[in-house]
């Protein structure tokens, strides 16, 4: 690891102030990421803001019946919330698959949005990868294939966004609220994140300096009657394969509201909005889950290594969606 300077911010202002005036500097809150790919030479902060101290770890009641969620919560704290629990199910379960207990204490959820690739080629250093450096090209559609995204990628980049939070986070339609050198303002997560040809080396629409502060989930009844799935090697410690985060409303034989996310499949939480226009109107069967589930995934575009992830996806769509059906 290179040497780096370590500075505690005295409050949000100046922290922001001081990565925004300075592109070695970076925000620090629990470095689960971060520390990894600094030792690893990924990263090379020559400043680390600590902002940890300074944005919420509680949870307050939001403006039109939602949740406010502080930044600097840790995983751990969000998951074991009884609200969270209760209302938002899916996000509880995200959480909990998508850690070890001891990470899940120290990473914060501002962070967990901005976790970088998983790619091994993105990681090591000895390769081409334009996330890390533009226009060196991409190893990876010619190397191990088998983590790679399906949808949403192009020449540039085929890396997958690593987060089980932000897929149920994009399901639920939370919003982030900043505080950048612009001043504040709110980014829903389903634009939060950039598309590989927009420059895959940024992930993210947010401001250099730019620090997420809260997270606010909007009321959602249906999110009550919701799950998390995530398919992955192993049990424990793993990133996903494909994962779907889902929330279904049926009355009458009919689906009347639906929320329907996946992971591991793309360069961010893919929103599946073509297969909510599906599903919604439509009898709740497994014909009908499966034709909508086809119809989000007509865009994939697979590489030889990959292909399994498209039925995978899926096969795992219509499975959350048959068994929150028999739940209802």
């Amino acid at each position: 690891m290179k040497p780096f300077a370590y500075q505690r911010a005295k409050d949000v202002e100046s922290a922001v102030t001081t990565v925004a005036a300075r592109p070695e500097a970076s925000f620090l809150g629990g470095g689960t990421n971060l520390v990894d790919l600094m030792k690893m030479e990924v990263l090379k902060p020559e400043l680390l803001v600590d902002v940890r101290h300074l944005v919420s770890r509680t949870i307050e009641p939001a403006h039109g019946g939602g949740l406010l969620i502080g930044a600097g919560m840790s995983n751990n704290e969000l998951a074991a919330d009884r609200r969270i629990r209760r209302r938002y199910p899916m996000l509880s379960q995200a959480l909990l698959s998508g850690a070890s207990y001891q990470l899940r204490n120290l990473a914060t959820v501002g962070g967990n949005f901005l976790q970088r690739t998983r790619c091994p080629y993105f990681r090591d250093v000895t390769m081409p990868c334009n996330k890390r450096e533009p226009g060196t090209g991409c190893a990876a559609r010619d190397g191990v294939q088998r983590d790679l995204a399906v949808l949403g990628a192009d020449a540039s980049c085929v890396a997958t966004h690593p987060s089980d939070m932000a897929v149920a986070m994009a399901a639920l339609d939370a919003v982030l609220h900043t505080v950048g050198p612009s001043g504040e303002r709110t980014i829903p997560v389903n634009e939060l994140y950039r598309s590989p040809a927009e420059g895959p080396q940024r992930d993210t629409v947010l401001e250099r300096g730019e620090l997420i502060t809260a997270v606010e989930l909007p009321a959602a009844p249906v999110a009550a009657h919701s799950r998390y799935r995530k398919v992955r090697d192993r049990a424990s410690y793993a990133f996903a394969l494909v994962s779907v985060a889902a929330a279904l409303e049926v009355r009458h034989g009919s689906v009347t509201q639906v929320r329907l996310a996946l992971g591991g499949v793309a360069h961010k939480p893919w929103r599946a909005t073509t297969a909510e226009r599906a599903l919604v109107g439509r009898p709740a069967t497994e014909a009908g889950f499966r034709a909508a589930a086809e119809a989000e995934l007509a865009a994939a575009r697979p590489l030889a290594g990959n292909a399994f992830k498209v039925p995978l996806a899926r096969n795992t769509i219509v499975s959350m969606l048959r068994d929150l059906t028999e739940g209802a």
